[in-house]
């Protein structure tokens, strides 16, 4: 019986053991926490589109809404490279992996959402309702990943610099 391996992409996001570990894991588990929120200001802004609730006072439905999106993204993101190291300090790589990774998560999203909310929804309305979600987190995510590979870019830089 053969042993299941990884895809090479999930090996490539692994920490490597060296002196840059500790970098690599803080700088991981940013990119993690602005992917999530990054989720939470899209079912934030959706839900405030739509007259529910939302900003603090409603975080937990906030939360709620956007656990199929986040779930989505971080079951399929990972497989195709989305959190490799060689992305963070380039922000185009960073950009062009993060929209095929968005991409291939957004139809997981979909299904999920379906499943965890099953609206009413016309094959036209459903149409519209996963193109927004497709646009819109292709923005928010490709928004947030772009800075986050310009600010890892630029700090070591400085670093050196003193």
């Amino acid at each position: 019986m053969e042993t299941p391996t990884l895809p090479e992409s999930a090996v490539d996001s692994l920490p490597v053991h060296s002196g840059s570990i500790k970098r690599s894991r803080w700088w991981s588990i940013a990119l993690v926490a602005g992917d999530t929120l990054s989720f939470l200001v899209f079912a934030g802004v959706g839900r405030q589109e739509h007259g529910h609730t939302s900003g603090l006072d409603a975080l937990g439905d906030v939360a709620l809404t956007a656990v199929p999106f986040a779930l989505g993204w971080f079951l399929v993101a990972p497989w195709l490279g989305a959190f490799r190291r060689k992305l963070f300090d380039s922000p185009l790589r960073m950009l062009g992996r993060t929209e095929l990774a968005w991409l291939c998560a957004w139809p997981v999203a979909v299904i999920l959402r379906r499943i965890v909310a099953p609206d009413p929804l016309t094959p036209a309305q459903l149409f519209s309702f996963a193109a927004v979600i497709l646009i819109a987190n292709a923005v928010f995510l490709g928004f947030w990943r772009t800075a986050f590979a310009l600010i890892a870019r630029f700090l070591p830089a400085q670093k050196r610099s003193k």
